[in-house]
């Protein structure tokens, strides 16, 4: 059997049989924060967007991407003496997936309201809802009936009927947020505490799904659950930031857990603002059963930058030769400064 086909099918079989019911993933799930939890909408910081990219198993077939955007602002943040935080989101992501073009869009609008307990801590109930388009290239796949016994021969019939190459969906989730910050006196004392911690449901509708009968195949319920935090060492310019985060979908499970070593370059200026905040952040995580994911960051004043690269350490690492993709992310933060620490 022709190499390229070999591995395809092995891929999809790996992905669990049923690629088309999964959900896109981030390996920076922390600065894709409404695809984590709709709850997240003006957790962090009074205004952010965030843009996304990701793409993977460019190695041995073609390559699957993902681009996602989001925006969340709170809107009574100039509001005195307030209970509580009520914030909205925007998000979107266009996702393709090998020869056949598969291609989900989504566009999600997000309504968070995060009741103030103390000083230091909230806690939040977000929802979404919005619309999806699927699609597909039914001329793109290769298929188990092509293969004429030799290699593979386009030209035999694929015996594949799809119904419906192209519909849309409308989809509905909630989330769970708590955080909580313990601002430090100065940068020097470095005694800052702080966590965030969720759990969110994405597809409580069951939308119809399917390409070939939408009445019998259904997206499947995903859950999303998150800690991460931020521990300074005291009286240097060193943090830990510790995170775990946890997805499942059906029978796919995905487990990512890790951690980010950040280092303050410059605290920054309160009283001229010549100075501007700046931090380096050295991150390892690994995906359970999956692949080692490095990740790098750098933080100035109101802008972030991200890369993290997948080190695939799965059966299919004979194929991908342990390339399993890489991703990019840049971040605007009008308020609180950067990173992704809770802050009320």
């Amino acid at each position: 059997m022709n190499t390229r086909v070999k591995y395809t099918i092995a891929l999809l079989s790996f992905l669990g049989g049923n690629i088309f019911a999964q959900d896109v993933h981030f390996s920076q799930m922390e600065f894709s924060p409404l695809t984590l939890n709709p709850g997240l909408a003006g957790a962090n910081s009074p205004m952010q967007g965030i843009v996304n990219y990701r793409s993977q198993w460019n190695s041995f077939a073609v390559p699957y991407q993902t681009i996602a955007a989001s925006f969340d602002a709170r809107l009574n943040e100039k509001k005195r003496r307030k209970k509580g935080i009520l914030a909205a989101g925007l998000s979107f992501f266009n996702d393709q997936s090998g020869e056949m073009k598969v291609k989900t869009t989504s566009v999600n609008a997000s309504l968070a309201y995060h009741l103030i307990i103390d000083r230091k801590s909230t806690i939040g109930l977000g929802i979404y809802s919005g619309f999806s388009q699927r699609s597909l290239d039914p001329n793109g796949g290769r298929w188990g009936s092509q293969y004429d016994g030799t290699s593979y021969n386009a030209a035999l019939p694929s015996g594949e009927t799809f119904n419906t190459p192209s519909f849309i969906f409308f989809d509905a989730g909630t989330g769970l947020v708590y955080t909580y910050k313990e601002k430090q006196g100065y940068m020097t004392q470095n005694n800052q505490r702080a966590i965030n911690a969720g759990v969110a449901v994405y597809h409580l509708n069951r939308p119809g799904y399917s390409f070939i009968d939408k009445n019998t195949e259904t997206l499947y319920v995903r859950w999303s659950a998150f800690v991460n935090a931020e521990i300074g060492l005291n009286n240097s310019r060193a943090s830990l930031l510790p995170g775990i985060y946890f997805q499942r979908q059906k029978s796919a499970m995905e487990i990512l857990y890790g951690l980010y070593y950040k280092y303050q370059l410059s605290e920054g200026s309160k009283a001229t603002g010549f100075t501007r905040p700046a931090a380096l952040y050295f991150g390892l995580y690994n995906r359970f059963r999956d692949a080692l994911v490095g990740k790098f960051m750098f933080e100035w004043d109101q802008f972030s930058a991200g890369f993290a690269y997948d080190i695939n350490v799965s059966s299919l690492n004979t194929a991908s030769k342990a390339r399993g993709g890489f991703e990019l992310f840049l971040r605007f933060n009008i308020g609180n400064g950067g990173g992704f620490r809770a802050r009320i």
